[in-house]
């Protein structure tokens, strides 16, 4: 038996309450929307919900690794994490279960629209032009809601954040959604331990990179590289390194100041944003919620 048939057959037998889902028979695949860290994405026709879903398909071997991590301190599941999940604007989960072949399966709402990181790299600056402020708040009310729901979401990026379209023929977007809970832990010391280095790495913070304690700052940080890279198509630390590799400037070189990249953009949002970036965790923003408290009054990310 292969590693790999190990660990499915783990997955069988390791949860005789999760609900058994014929993957071939349920679901009438329309497109692969995209292919994951961990896992595999496709949308497609439920024929027992009547409507199009987005369905996720967990590699099996690359999620016993993760979950390995954190034996003996019953963790809850990604499923498990993003059922609980019941906000406007986080993508709602419907079910999760086991497929035929072992393998972990969510079922969530579909969502019509660009991810964040299309947008961005492709500059599609006529989706999102004038909508940039209520992107922002968006994005940071569903983290805080996650925050306050005590998890912490360890994989904030552009790919992260779906927007929406509510018509084929929407010419700029009216709202955004956050999505995957795959690498979401418990706000709690066990889960906040040195070790735990996962996650995207360029959005990555440095107690992340140097494996050291971390809290919800992490995604303090990350969600501030995600609001920098909105407002300039650009990443504060822009190099010609894309890998894991990067992310070990984040704390050895000085980011790029936002009003350098882009004097139009508010001084008193840049401000925030760049205090969300910093490196010294004890200099960052102490929460989302407070980048909600301080840019309350900026109307517009950009000013004449």
């Amino acid at each position: 038996m292969s590693f790999l048939d190990s660990l499915r057959g783990m997955f069988s037998s390791s949860g005789p309450t999760l609900k058994k889902i014929d993957v071939d028979s349920r679901f009438a695949r329309s497109r692969t929307a995209a292919t994951g860290t961990m896992s595999n994405f496709f949308v497609a026709y439920d024929i027992e919900r009547k409507e199009d879903v987005g369905v996720k398909i967990l590699d099996p071997e690359k999620f016993e690794l993760f979950e390995a991590r954190f034996k003996g301190l019953n963790k809850p599941m990604e499923g498990e994490i993003a059922l609980q999940m019941n906000h406007d604007l986080i993508v709602k989960t419907y079910e999760h279960g086991v497929t035929s072949k072992g393998e972990r399966i969510i079922v969530m709402e579909y969502i019509r629209g660009p991810s964040m990181q299309d947008i961005i790299v492709r500059k599609r600056l006529e989706l999102i032009d004038g909508m940039q402020m209520q992107l922002m708040r968006e994005m940071a009310e569903a983290l805080t809601y996650v925050h306050r729901s005590g998890f912490i979401h360890r994989d904030v990026c552009p790919r992260n954040f779906i927007c929406t379209l509510p018509t084929e023929d929407q010419k700029v977007v009216s709202g955004v959604k956050l999505i995957d809970f795959g690498l979401t832990v418990p706000a709690t010391p066990p889960f906040m331990a040195p070790g735990n280095r996962t996650g995207t790495p360029l959005y990555m913070s440095p107690e992340i990179v140097r494996r050291r304690s971390t809290d919800s700052r992490v995604d303090v940080f990350s969600l501030g590289v995600t609001f920098y890279c909105l407002l300039t198509f650009s990443h504060p630390w822009q190099g010609e390194v894309v890998t894991g590799r990067a992310a070990l400037q984040h704390d050895t070189t000085e980011p790029t100041d936002l009003l350098e990249r882009c004097d139009r953009i508010d001084p008193r949002l840049a401000r925030v944003i760049m205090k969300m970036i910093q490196p010294n965790v004890d200099n960052r923003l102490k929460s989302i919620d407070e980048f909600l408290n301080l840019t309350h009054k900026v109307e517009n990310a950009f000013v004449s």
